[in-house]
């Protein structure tokens, strides 16, 4: 996913060459990244306090909508 950098032929690796770099698939990586991100600044979601995955999931829910209404609103 991480692009290659640009040198020579010969500096490079024989074996195990990296993949094809696909641009679009690195943007929504990243998006999601930093989402999760965003997501463990919140204690509750990035310690996981909540033993249940359901009560886990709906703190998750509450964070994701403080964080989408705290963009709405700049």
């Amino acid at each position: 996913m991480i692009p290659s950098r640009k040198r020579p032929a010969r500096w490079r690796p024989k074996r195990g060459r990296p993949r094809a770099f696909d641009r679009a698939a690195y943007r929504r990586r990243n998006w999601i990244e930093r989402c999760v991100g965003r997501l463990k600044e919140w204690r509750r979601v990035g310690t996981r306090y909540e033993k249940l995955a359901e009560t886990y999931l709906s703190v998750v829910h509450v964070a994701a909508i403080a964080l989408f209404l705290r963009e709405l609103a700049r």
